[in-house]
């Protein structure tokens, strides 16, 4: 158990944290959430030790090991894959090493043998005999494969490392995990394999994630940061975000009966009560749900970008057909005589590993690369709107303000008017005169999305939209594409952006295309498509 006692952090003037006290029990996933720069990564930090408070103080239960994943994707280069793992158990690893040292001894004496004697009984103890089989367990089922276990770790690539630097953070069944967006990087099988990993685990969770779909899997807890302050809710993210869309409801219209507000949350809290991923938990979890009240539920301080696709001509019903495509990029066939039908209404998701070949199509479709072969015939009354995965160039060395960045893009070059527009994309005041080359990939992705809204097109292409946002941007990218009747196809590695949004999923193979018109959801659980991906996708 860990319990936080009139924690404090400034910085000069600035209160990061003021007076915080919570406890953080065993058998609970708590999902820690907050505005950027509101302190998740620092609160983790004052946690585990690395950062001190300025004042307070954090007490872990006596005996418990405590598990940090590593955010330095270099610290263990010089080791091999399968010790990085182990060496998450540090007192597992030195007997191993010490052990190994006193049998390679070539003068092996008495007081040898008695503490080889007693580092075996140690290792025993700790299950070392299955150390090896359990770590290599651990990196299959987030996707290193076996002949990578004895390669070193400099010798791995960037999204590796961060697989391996996870199963070393769950290695050895610690007593409490911190877990820093430990999602990232991951394809949907590798995160699937976490989710049930932390449903069985019975230890303290505390994760810093993006990943809504994720958050509401495994968390029995969200712990808010907001007003300096920590606020703990029983529930998973949706429940949190629900439920305090609700109570900022209640502050905008004070007129409505506050007994009609409470049965809205009663419901909402039949709803979530049961949450799948602890169903152990789940009648505790009610009561303790039972007992809220809506003064326990405070208001957000969080602010939402306002975001609304509208367009300017309605589209046709012919949008684009897209003909026995076929594109080699550096000796790499990404597509390979690809061909579909684009049809007004479709919310198309482009999902599968293939992440080059997604893009290459958007590429395609917007006419960046020529295809080597097959054709794409747009319909006469279509205008799109496109999101690149790489804005890159349309911000470095780039010097104008956000004012005048945006202005090329309206057709309204009224300075109020853009002003405007940037404040309700969280753009307000002097921060609407930042350098264009100055911002942030969240920022970035923001002014890419008020460019798509002031084009006013009507079929909208998204190359991995997520990328860089919180989850307040997030949510309102979410609902405004669920609110939209425009057509457009989209990438995403955010399962609940997909579910909630795609009528029809497309998945490119080496061996053709996977296409139907269903939820993702649905998709992923349907026996006779799992066969299908099963023969064409590689092993």
């Amino acid at each position: 158990m860990i319990t936080v006692n009139n924690v404090s952090l400034r910085f000069g003037k600035r209160p990061l944290f003021e007076d915080v006290n919570i406890k953080f029990t065993p058998g609970n996933c708590y999902g820690l959430i907050g505005a950027n720069g509101a302190g998740k990564s620092t609160f983790l930090k004052i946690l585990s030790g690395e950062v001190e408070p300025s004042s307070g103080e954090v007490f872990i239960t006596p005996g418990e090991r405590l598990a940090v994943l590593k955010q330095n994707h270099f610290e263990y280069d010089e080791f091999k894959v399968l010790d990085t793992v182990i060496m998450g158990y540090e007192r597992l690893y030195q007997v191993m090493k010490e052990k190994d040292a006193i049998y390679a001894k070539a003068d092996f004496t008495d007081e040898d043998g008695m503490r080889a004697g007693e580092l075996e009984a140690e290792f025993a103890e700790m299950n070392g005999w299955e150390a090896e089989s359990d770590a290599a367990e651990m990196l299959n089922g987030l996707g290193i494969t076996t002949d990578l276990h004895d390669k070193q770790m400099s010798e791995l690539g960037g999204n590796e490392k961060v697989r391996v630097l996870l199963a070393q953070a769950l290695f050895g069944q610690p007593n409490i995990l911190l877990l820093d967006e430990p999602t990232n990087h991951l394809d949907l099988e590798s995160i699937n394999w976490l989710e049930e990993f932390l449903a069985r685990y019975t230890g303290t969770v505390i994760v810093v994630s993006h990943d809504r779909h994720f958050l509401n899997q495994v968390c029995t807890h969200i712990a808010d940061i907001d007003f300096a302050k920590i606020q703990m809710y029983v529930g998973n993210y949706d429940f949190w975000y629900e439920s305090s869309q609700l109570a900022t409801q209640l502050m905008r219209d004070q007129n409505k009966k506050k007994e009609d507000k409470i049965k809205e949350l009663q419901a909402f809290i039949q709803r979530f009560s049961a949450n799948k991923s602890k169903a152990k938990q789940a009648t505790s979890r009610r009561k303790m749900l039972d007992k809220i009240s809506l003064d326990d539920i405070r208001p957000s301080s969080r602010k939402y970008p306002f975001i609304q696709f509208k367009p300017e001509r309605e589209a046709g019903k012919q949008i684009v057909t897209i003909d026995n495509v076929s594109l080699t990029v550096d000796g790499e066939k990404l597509l390979d005589g690809v061909s579909f039908v684009v049809n007004k209404g479709d919310k198309i998701a482009l999902v599968g590993p293939y992440g080059q070949a997604k893009t290459a199509l958007f590429q395609v479709l917007m006419g960046e690369v020529e295809p080597d072969s097959g054709s794409v015939q747009w319909g006469v009354t279509i205008t799109p709107a496109y999101f690149p995965k790489d804005n890159s160039a349309y911000f470095e060395g780039n010097d104008d303000s956000l004012v005048d960045w945006l202005r090329q893009y309206s057709k309204d070059q009224d300075e109020s008017f853009i002003r405007g527009f940037l404040g309700r994309m969280l753009f307000s005041g002097d921060e609407a005169l930042k350098k264009a080359s100055v911002l942030s990939g969240g920022e970035k992705v923001r002014c890419m999305l008020s460019k798509m809204m002031l084009t006013s097109a009507n079929t909208l292409l998204l190359d991995e939209p997520t990328n860089h946002l919180d989850l307040e941007s997030i949510t309102a990218l979410n609902n405004a594409l669920v609110d939209t009747d425009e057509t457009m196809i989209f990438t995403s590695h955010d399962h609940q952006f997909i579910q909630t949004i795609a009528n029809r999923i497309i998945e490119i193979t080496p061996n053709g295309l996977i296409d139907r018109m269903t939820t993702y959801d649905e998709y992923l659980e349907n026996p006779e498509i799992t066969a299908l991906r099963a023969r064409m996708l590689p092993a």
